[in-house]
């Protein structure tokens, strides 16, 4: 119980400074919708921890809630880390013939 309060206590201190940082400007309004989104369902997962736990038992599922999460969370950061690569490539792709471009000028 002591965890679920910590847990939730630390999650409502991170969307108030989302607010915050919403108020200041520093995140633009997508930013702060995904990020809102995000921490309520978290924080609505967290509370109802239980109840999670014994759907992911009628599932067949041999460990817990938290568990699951925590291997769909992995799944996610690999995606995410393949999609930041491709865009990565796709960058330094447009500055190479950025590079090519201004090489080809500085020569005429």
């Amino acid at each position: 119980m002591l965890q679920l309060l910590v847990a939730a206590l630390v999650i409502i201190f991170f969307i108030a400074k989302l607010g915050w940082q919403k108020h200041k400007g520093t995140v633009s309004t997508g930013e702060f919708i995904f990020w809102l989104v995000f921490w309520l369902v978290t924080l609505v997962l967290i509370l109802f921890l239980k109840q999670l736990d014994r759907l992911v038992a009628s599932l067949g599922f041999s460990v817990s809630a938290i568990q699951v999460a925590v291997y769909l969370a992995i799944a996610v950061l690999f995606y995410f880390i393949f999609r930041v690569r491709l865009k990565l490539e796709k960058i330094e792709e447009n500055l190479t013939k950025i590079n090519e471009v201004v090489t080809k000028k500085l020569k005429n």
